[in-house]
């Protein structure tokens, strides 16, 4: 379906890191509300499975593999949607970066560069890109998938993950102020501890026990969905998902 023959009223959801975890629970939501959701993250095989679901769902997915960390590539993969969709009317920013090497004794510059790079400033830089086509079309939701840690400070998140994250409220709430005027609504999402494939990237990964005490991937999509199907009069600033605390 080319950008002419596009539903003017469907909506058109990009979701970033949607290759697994919390970015592929948004767009399995995304899909079955009705929207066409747009797939961007590094992994091909990845992407091409999250599409693969959407579709046997009876979703619309188009799968645009690229690194929002490389701008020529971010660019490429953004004209790629604007001829084949049409800009998108609304972005989830799904993709992160942690390491295991994430205290001040052990982290690597390198490293520290690259999750900064991937949670806060390719997510600058989506945004960029995007901002122009949402002003056009009257406005719409972007919503960044952050952390608790970047919500109050956890001392074992990481140096790197915790100030790129606390970074991206400080992202989210400029877009509020500066853009609510032409319709665009920013919501930050900080969940607490989530069950899914990033747990590898701990110093000790957690075990079957703590896993389920935890937050779902699907979870966190219902919140995000929340925000996402906020009427354009409402604007969720932020909103805090944590799991329930069972007594032992």
């Amino acid at each position: 379906m080319t950008a002419n023959e596009a539903e003017p009223t469907r909506r058109t959801i990009w979701v970033t890191g949607a290759g697994s975890g919390v970015g592929r629970a948004v767009a399995e939501s995304a899909a079955a509300a009705g929207a066409r959701v747009v797939l961007s993250g590094r992994r091909a095989a990845a992407l091409a499975e999250t599409a693969g679901l959407l579709r046997r769902a009876g979703g619309d997915a188009l799968e645009l593999v690229c690194d929002t960390t490389r701008p020529e590539e971010l660019a490429a993969a953004y004209s790629t949607l604007r001829r084949q969709w049409g800009p998108p009317t609304d972005v989830v920013l799904s993709a992160g970066l942690n390491a295991p090497r994430r205290y001040w004794r052990d982290q690597t510059m390198t490293e520290f560069r690259a999750i900064v790079d991937t949670n806060l400033t390719a997510a600058a830089a989506v945004v960029d890109l995007v901002l122009p086509d949402l002003r056009a079309g009257g406005g719409g939701v972007v919503v960044f998938v952050s952390s608790v840690s970047g919500w109050q400070f956890s001392p074992d998140a990481g140096v790197a993950y915790s100030a790129s994250k606390t970074a991206v409220g400080s992202l989210s709430a400029h877009l509020n102020a500066q853009e609510n005027r032409n319709g665009v609504r920013a919501c930050a999402i900080c969940p607490g501890d989530i069950d899914s494939d990033f747990l590898s990237l701990r110093p000790v990964v957690p075990g079957t026990g703590d896993r389920e005490q935890m937050l779902s991937a699907a979870d966190v999509a219902r919140t995000v969905q929340f925000a996402l199907d906020c009427p354009p009069h409402v604007t969720v600033n932020e909103l805090v998902v944590t799991p329930t605390k069972k007594q032992a």
